[in-house]
């Protein structure tokens, strides 16, 4: 194997991988060829990924699983089914999208993740964690009612495995005595210990043909001798149990091999080419390195989980900083919300701190450090990190619970089963709100007004600047129930935070600016991010413009007032119009009986695909010369 110390920045010399515009191409490769595809594949994935940015330990670590897979099974009439899509890079690049790759996550470019419409090879679309068994399984039962001669298989990572969704899936595939293949990659979370040369033994034995064929038979001549069907069953599974974490799965129903090498290319062939035709369930447990061949990254695999793009100087690159550390003169949403947290837990120790597996991105690691004893990483667990909190509140505790827009969507039942309808002191710090740019539709958090502001007794609150982030996390924190505060990505306009922990008024919107036109009078309301080209247009059209703050409550009095004064409001969200903030200002007004012309913008009825958050703000009318246009367009 070949390892990188730097990022290539020319194209590196890719002779035997240029020649594979489908991965059938390696079915009549030998073992030193398809070593070379796999070296020649990660120098180009370097190259590539240091061009556009994006995801990049997790690919580098499943390239010679990948090459794999790919050689071993038929795709794409095979399935081949990948978790969260971090991974899937070196598959785009062997499916046809080798060229496209510099262009990745870019607006118009390559998706981030699998997508089904870019691909005959993406057979599952992706972007959250933990679906890939559970959509593999769906395919393997279609094949089997079609009596479709189909392999499906699932490559999924051992964190996205420590959601409860995942085992459902595998206990149902048990159940049912699926034909299914799920490959658990294991770069991390070391769920079992990995005794080396033994157990990589061990799964030689387990799957060649000698050993499956002596299976075979050995059952139907033990079948016709009492109990001893059962206890050759029983002695197999405890000599497996010895040295691998075979129990644990084959009580569910799997046939287990493992744990293998995962970047010894030939034991992952000759493996796959045995387990791809055997029968009923199948678990390949292999041991992989995040960021494997590129030295910083497998020394750093948290930090190189993703990186921006390197841009050139002459012949010498800047030095290469992981995305997770990027300088900037202004402050992210994150960090004031990371020092809010250690600030008040100063304060109340009744606080505690909770994440399902983004320390990193929602900036608990101060936290997680001062505070250790009070911080929960529940992992790739959103429903239980809910209803965690939830009872953590039952006895008198302050949960504060920090999570992605997108990713809260996975405990919506419990938010409001365990925690709204029991009025529970919870406070959510809603991450990434709004459109989140390069990682696309699935990561977007243009739903949460919608989705929110419907729970009975939910205080929901959306910040202009980072001072009023600060200001609504801590009159959340003390508001007597449940209360969310949602905040975008990246950083804010710019506005020094305070020290003190005040909180601001729930409920109570700020007029910043009072209009003097003297034809058609205009009020934008805004709520949250667009703040920024709000005051932008008010300014070009001398209109008024009032900061909303609070998206339930409404400010009753400051809607009213704004109605009576103005003969066009134009409510403006980054979140999709049905039912969203603006809805909520239109029935305000429905219920109260006023009537004035309302203009509602905010994101469309649409998915909104991937490029920079301005892109996409500019596309959906949403920047200041949109929002204007829309106005102009409105006006007699």
């Amino acid at each position: 194997m070949k390892l990188f110390d730097d990022i290539p920045v020319e194209r590196p010399a890719t002779p035997l991988l240029d020649t594979l515009e489908i991965p059938a191409a390696l079915h009549a490769m030998n073992t030193g060829q398809l070593a070379q595809v796999a070296d020649e594949l990660r120098a180009y994935l370097l190259y590539s990924v240091g061009v556009s940015g994006g995801h990049f330990g997790a690919g580098l670590g499943v390239v010679e699983l990948t090459v794999a897979l790919h050689q071993a099974l038929e795709t794409p009439h095979d399935r081949l089914v990948w978790d969260v899509g971090h991974q899937a890079y070196p598959h785009k690049i062997l499916t046809g999208r080798r060229e496209a790759m510099t262009g990745i996550r870019q607006y118009g470019g390559l998706a981030a993740f699998p997508r089904r419409t870019e691909s005959e090879y993406d057979t599952f679309g992706v972007g959250h964690s933990s679906t890939s068994i559970s959509a593999a399984l769906g395919m393997a039962l279609a094949a089997r009612t079609r009596g479709e001669k189909r392999r499906v298989c699932a490559v999924i990572g051992d964190g996205a495995l420590t959601a409860g969704m995942a085992f459902e899936a595998l206990a149902h595939a048990g159940h049912v005595d699926a034909n299914l293949l799920v490959v658990l990659n294991d770069n991390e979370m070391s769920i079992s210990e990995n005794v080396g040369g033994m157990a990589s033994y061990l799964a030689r034995i387990l799957i060649s043909k000698p050993y499956l064929n002596m299976r075979e038979s050995g059952k139907k001549v033990l079948s016709h001798l009492p109990g001893a069907l059962e206890l050759a069953r029983r002695t197999e599974e405890h000599m497996k149990g010895m040295i691998s974490p075979a129990t644990l799965f084959e009580e569910m129903g799997f046939n287990y091999i493992g744990p293998i090498d995962g970047h010894d290319l030939p034991l992952l062939v000759e493996t796959l080419h045995s387990m791809r035709d055997l029968e009923g369930p199948q678990f390949l447990h292999v041991k992989t390195c995040k960021g494997k061949g590129f030295l910083p990254a497998e020394a750093d695999p948290i930090g190189y989980h993703a990186i921006t793009k390197l841009e050139k100087n002459g012949e010498t690159p800047p030095p290469l900083k992981p995305a997770s550390v990027q300088a900037s003169s202004k402050q992210k949403y994150c960090r004031v919300f990371g020092n809010w947290l250690c600030d008040m837990a100063a304060v109340d120790e009744r606080l505690v701190g909770i994440t399902p597996a983004m320390r990193e991105g929602s900036d608990l690691v101060r936290f997680s450090k001062e505070y250790p004893e009070r911080y929960f990483d529940v992992a790739i667990a959103e429903q239980h990190a809910l209803t965690l909190a939830a009872g953590l509140a039952c006895e008198a505790m302050k949960p504060v619970v920090a999570i992605y827009s997108t990713f809260l969507q996975r405990g919506y039942d419990q938010l409001i089963h365990d925690v709204a309808v029991q009025g529970l002191d919870v406070t959510f710090a809603i991450d990434r709100a709004g459109l989140v740019g390069e990682d696309g539709p699935t990561h977007h958090g243009s739903l949460d007004l919608s989705y929110l502001r419907c729970v009975p007794g939910l205080v929901v609150l959306a910040p202009a600047d980072e001072a009023e982030c600060r200001a609504m996390l801590s009159a959340a924190y003390h508001h007597p129930g449940p209360a969310a505060v949602r905040y975008p990505r990246g950083t804010g306009p710019g506005v020094a935070t305070p020290e003190h922990l005040e909180p601001i008024e729930i409920g109570r919107a700020e007029w910043r600016r009072r209009g003097s036109g003297d034809t058609t009078r205009i009020a934008l309301l805004a709520f949250g991010s667009l703040n920024g080209p709000a005051a932008e247009v008010a300014e070009r059209l001398d209109a008024s413009h009032l900061n909303m703050r609070s998206i339930k409550p409404l400010d009753l009095d400051a809607v009213l007032a704004a109605a009576d004064e103005h003969d066009l409001l134009v409510t403006l969200e980054e979140n999709v119009v049905a039912g969203g903030a603006g809805s909520a200002v239109n029935e305000l007004l429905m219920a109260e009986g006023v009537q004035v012309e309302v203009l509602n913008l905010g994101l469309p009825d649409a998915f909104v695909e991937h490029g920079k958050p301005a892109e996409l703000i500019a596309e959906c009318g949403l920047d200041a010369d949109g929002i204007e246009a829309s106005i102009r367009a409105r006006l007699p």
